[in-house]
């Protein structure tokens, strides 16, 4: 038998299948994100939104008191442009969830 032949097949049928399960092991091994991540990641994004409506109230009652207040460019509630990531979020959010809002 040749060499060549023999290696061949050695790579065929013994290296290639190696290579596959090697990367197949190291790709579900890989770190993903956790349900406690996930409720760690919700918890956080729903502590946000409150802060959010805080700042707005807290910036609603400094305007009432100085007319010359003018409150730092924020986002802006409804405004599409500035909602459109916090759009997308939710939606992700739901579908992950298994409802659609």
């Amino acid at each position: 038998m040749d060499f060549d032949f023999v290696f061949g097949m050695a790579v065929v049928l013994i290296g290639l299948p190696w290579l596959v399960l090697h990367y197949m092991t190291k790709w579900k091994t890989a770190p993903t994100i956790t349900a406690d991540d996930e409720v760690l990641l919700e918890e956080l994004y729903n502590l946000a939104k409150r802060l959010d409506e805080r700042m707005d109230t807290v910036e609603r009652l400094v305007a009432s008191d100085d007319p010359e207040f003018t409150p730092a460019r924020r986002l802006i509630a409804d405004h599409e442009k500035d909602n459109q990531q916090l759009r997308e979020l939710e939606q992700l959010i739901a579908e992950k969830k298994g409802t659609r809002a």
